[in-house]
């Protein structure tokens, strides 16, 4: 592999472990997830890459949270014109 930023022959590929952890609010319940990447890196320059690996995307690890449904109830208003008839 060529590296993109200073076009060198010298990358090496190094087995890492990372942490990622969930910027929300419910971080709590949240466990951060270790994915097992390989970092490439150039060893003339340092620019490095890694990528997740594909069974955490597929999961949906790293997709933000759906939006719960909100039950509808009837408005405040339309209780009291009910309450005054």
């Amino acid at each position: 592999m060529v590296c993109p930023k200073c076009q060198s022959n010298a990358v090496s590929v190094f087995p890492a472990e990372i942490r990622l952890y969930r910027s929300t609010a419910r971080i709590l319940s949240h466990p951060p997830l270790t994915p097992s990447p390989d970092i490439q890196v150039c060893v003339d320059c340092g620019w490095s890459e890694f990528a997740i690996p594909q069974s955490y995307l597929s999961a949906g690890w790293l997709r933000p949270p759906r939006p719960q449904a909100v039950p509808s109830a009837p408005s405040i208003g339309h209780a009291k014109i009910a309450l005054a008839s």
